[in-house]
């Protein structure tokens, strides 16, 4: 694959300070304070952008490429596509013609990451941690999410928007969830960015890995204290991609998810994308999604905001 990873993300908001106070107190650290907030993870480096905008929006996408050959290939099919871009030495710049997403294209080294939690699981017949208590409740540090995972998003056009990403930028598909969304992904985790489809072009939300369902647990209960709004959907455990998550909301309106344990892709022969419909499409087990989290309770105020070319 000449993707290998979703670099950062750029996200407008209208009430920045606020915004950026709840990514701090979420595990990111921040690195850059002015009209535009930066944030890194543990692994990733700077993988967050706050900047002031009329509303909450996806601004902009960073993806990671090997090498310029690889921008070279891109270029060349989103030329094929009829999608302008603009290359300039190691970097390639295009949109989405129907989300006007902004997405740049980087020569970037890969992601390595250590270890830092493989703890002994006791299961029935394996007792591979006898007479010692679990280390995971003994954690006292802030969780600290490793890298950003994935980006979920709507388009008023999702099939022109995952062709933009396919057959355009590269991304590969790994399950779909018909009339719902498509799961794509850049790297070999089971997906780096969902398009949904929706009545207009918003964030839905960014997810954020942390190392296990202690984190993340550790980390909304932390998110909670004191801020019971903050809560939107978990503990639970997706059926497409097969991760642990708790989703959250920040003080914009977007969505943010913990998440540990995802299927990872290491040899596209040996995946075989699925059709996912139903209950199914969204968790395995959790409590029901509400209402807000399929459909955001701003979501109509995007709408007209949207109409009226803000």
């Amino acid at each position: 694959m000449a993707l290998h990873s979703l670099t950062d993300v750029t996200i407008g908001v209208p009430n920045v300070e606020e915004t950026a106070a709840y990514y701090t107190e979420f595990g990111l650290r921040p690195t850059a304070r002015g009209a535009e907030h930066r944030f890194a993870t543990a692994d990733g480096g700077e993988q967050l952008r706050l900047r002031p905008h009329p509303r909450r929006r996806l601004l902009s996408l960073g993806i990671g490429v090997d090498d310029a050959d690889d921008l070279a290939r891109i270029a060349a099919s989103l030329g094929g596509l009829e999608v302008s871009c603009r290359r300039e030495r190691d970097t390639l710049r295009t949109a989405d013609p129907v989300t006007g997403l902004v997405v740049t294209v980087s020569v970037a080294p890969r992601l390595r990451q250590e270890v830092t939690h493989a703890e002994p699981v006791n299961s029935p017949g394996n007792l591979v941690r006898p007479n010692r208590r679990a280390p995971a409740i003994e954690r006292q540090d802030r969780v600290r999410p490793r890298k950003l995972g994935h980006v979920v998003f709507g388009s008023v056009d999702q099939a022109a928007t995952q062709r933009f990403f396919t057959q355009g930028l590269g991304f590969k598909v790994s399950d779909e969830a018909p009339g719902l969304a498509s799961f794509l992904r850049c790297s070999t985790e089971h997906h780096n960015v969902l398009v949904q489809q929706a009545p207009v072009s918003f964030l839905h939300h960014t997810s954020w890995e942390v190392d296990d369902v202690d984190e993340i647990g550790r980390g909304a209960t932390a998110m909670l204290e004191g801020h019971p709004e903050r809560h939107t959907w978990g503990l639970g455990r997706h059926y497409i991609g097969s991760n642990f998550f708790w989703y959250l909301r920040d003080p914009a309106g977007n969505f943010s998810e913990y998440y540990s344990d995802i299927d990872c892709i290491l040899d596209d022969q040996l995946w075989e994308p699925a059709v996912v419909a139903g209950e199914k499409s969204l968790y395995a087990w959790g409590p029901p999604p509400p209402p807000s989290f399929l459909a955001p309770e701003d979501l109509a105020d995007l709408m007209a905001d949207s109409h009226d070319g803000a």
